[in-house]
C-alpha cells in the first residue's frame, strides 16, 4: 500500500477516537475559534473580510461569505496574532488550516453533527501534524501551510462523505495547491498568516474539485516531484505505525501569549520566576537551533507587528515590563520606546548543541546566575496553563474580540456546529 493510499484510507475510513483524544479535539477546536475571534478584530483581518464575496459561510468577525473566501479570511484571523495552537514536535499549527476549512464547508451545508465534526478535526490534525513529525530536515517551506492544506482537504473530504476512492486524488490536489515558504517568517511579514489563509482556501477548492470527480496526482507525497522530493524529505515510519492508536491531537500545545511559540520558553521562565524589568541586568537563553532561527532576530525601531511577534528579545522585554503580551502594544510608539530597547538589549539568545533541527526544547534560561532548564513550555500537555494563566488569557481574548465575539466566546463548539 502506498503512503498516499494509507493516509487516504485512514482519512476516509472508520476511526476509534478515545475519550481523551475527543476531549482534546473539542478543547482545541474551541480555543482555535476563540483565537480567531480575537484575530478577526484586527485591522488587517477586517480589510481581508471586506474583500470576501457573498455566501453562506460565517466569518469569525461577523457576517458571511462564500466558503473559499470565508476559509481564507478565517484562516488569516486564526493565525494573524500568532496565538494558535501548535504541535511542537511537528512544528505545525495543526488546527489553524483545518478549522478554517471545516467551518467553511460545514456552514455551506447547514452545519454538522458534533461527532462527525470532531472526528474530522482530529483526522485533519493527525495528518497535518503527522507530516510534520515525518520531516527529517529543517523547514524551507512554511510547514503549517504545506502540511496543513493536505490535512485540511482530507478532513473536509471526510466531513462531506466523499467516497474513499477519491481521497488519493484529493490528496494530490491539495499537494498541487500547497504553498508558503519561510521567507515571510524570515522577514516577519504579514504574508505568514496569509499563507495559512491561502492553504484553507485551497483545501476548500480541492475538496470541491474532488467531489466533482476531478483528481490530482496519485503520488503527491512519494512521486519524483512530490512533497518528499520538493517540499521537504519525510520518513513516514516516524508517524504512520501509530495511526488510530497514538492521536497527535492529544500532544498539541496552547499558547498562553500571542507571539511565536519559539519565544514561549523565555516567557515561561519570566512568568514562573516572577522576573520584572527592575530585577534583570542580563537575561540569557541557550536554545535549540530552530528557536534561534525563528525568534533570534534583533529588535528594530521600525519593526512591523508581524516582525515583533517573532522577536524573542523584544517579546521578553515586553513581558518583563507589562507582565503579559498584549497585541495592542505592537505599535510604532512601543517599538521606538528607548526603555524597551535598552531592556531588549540585555536579553540574549544563543544556540545550544541540540542536533535536532526541529526541536523547540529544552531551553536554558538564566537571569544572571542560577540557570533554569525547561524541558517543556507553558501551555504544553505536560505543563498546562495554571488557573490564573487561563483566566488572564480568556480575559484578553474577550477584550480583543469585542462584543461581536460574545456568542462565539461563550460557546465556541455550539457556534461551530450550526450556523445561526
Amino acid at each position: 500500500m502506498t503512503i498516499e493510499a494509507t493516509i487516504a484510507a485512514f482519512a476516509a475510513g472508520p476511526i476509534t477516537l478515545p475519550d481523551a483524544a475527543r476531549a482534546a479535539t473539542e478543547r482545541l477546536l474551541a480555543d482555535t475559534l476563540k483565537v480567531g475571534a480575537a484575530g478577526a478584530a484586527s485591522d488587517t483581518a477586517r480589510t481581508i473580510a471586506a474583500m470576501a464575496t457573498s455566501g453562506p459561510a460565517r466569518l469569525l468577525g461577523g457576517g458571511t461569505a462564500a466558503a473559499p473566501d470565508a476559509a481564507f479570511a478565517n484562516g488569516f484571523a486564526i493565525h494573524c496574532l500568532e496565538w494558535d495552537a501548535v504541535h511542537e514536535a511537528a512544528v505545525v499549527h495543526a488546527l489553524s488550516v483545518v478549522t478554517a476549512t471545516l467551518l467553511a464547508v460545514s456552514d455551506r451545508r447547514g452545519g454538522s453533527d458534533r461527532a462527525a465534526l470532531v472526528e474530522a478535526v482530529a483526522v485533519g490534525v493527525e495528518i497535518a501534524a503527522g507530516l510534520g513529525l515525518s520531516a527529517t530536515g529543517p523547514m524551507r517551506f512554511f510547514r503549517p501551510a504545506t502540511a496543513g492544506v493536505i490535512g485540511a482537504a482530507l478532513a473536509a473530504g471526510r466531513l462531506l462523505g466523499l467516497k474513499q476512492d477519491r481521497f488519493v486524488g484529493l490528496l494530490g490536489l491539495a499537494y498541487s495547491f500547497a504553498g508558503g515558504t519561510m521567507q515571510a517568517h524570515a522577514e516577519g511579514n504579514v504574508a505568514l498568516p496569509l499563507q495559512i489563509a491561502a492553504a484553507a482556501r485551497s483545501a476548500v477548492t480541492a475538496v470541491d474539485l474532488a467531489a466533482a470527480g476531478i483528481a490530482g496526482p496519485l503520488a503527491g507525497l512519494s512521486g519524483p516531484f512530490g512533497y518528499h522530493a520538493l517540499i521537504e524529505p519525510i520518513d513516514a515510519g516516524r508517524w504512520l505505525p501509530g495511526l488510530n492508536r497514538r492521536w497527535l491531537v492529544e500532544e498539541v500545545s496552547i499558547k498562553p501569549w500571542p507571539c511565536g511559540r519559539a519565544s514561549h520558553g523565555l516567557l515561561t521562565a519570566i512568568s514562573e520566576q516572577g522576573w520584572t524589568a527592575d530585577g534583570v541586568d542580563a537575561l540569557t537563553a541557550s536554545v535549540p537551533p530552530l528557536v534561534h532561527r525563528l525568534v533570534g532576530r534583533p529588535p528594530r525601531p521600525d519593526m512591523t507587528p508581524a516582525y515583533a511577534r517573532l522577536c524573542g528579545s523584544f517579546i521578553g522585554a515586553l513581558m518583563l515590563t507589562d507582565g503579559r503580551i498584549d497585541p495592542r502594544r505592537f505599535t510604532a510608539e512601543t517599538f521606538a520606546d528607548p526603555a524597551l530597547a535598552r531592556l531588549a538589549s540585555r536579553i540574549t539568545l544563543s544556540v545550544d548543541a541540540n542536533s535536532d533541527l526541529n526541536a523547540l526544547t529544552p531551553q536554558t534560561i538564566a537571569n544572571g546566575t542560577d540557570p533554569i532548564t525547561l524541558d517543556s513550555i507553558a501551555g504544553s500537555p505536560s505543563r498546562p496553563l495554571t488557573t490564573a494563566q487561563a483566566a488572564n488569557r480568556d480575559a484578553l481574548l474577550a477584550e480583543l474580540a469585542g462584543p461581536r465575539g460574545d456568542a462565539l466566546l461563550t460557546d465556541p463548539l455550539a457556534f461551530a456546529l450550526e450556523p445561526a
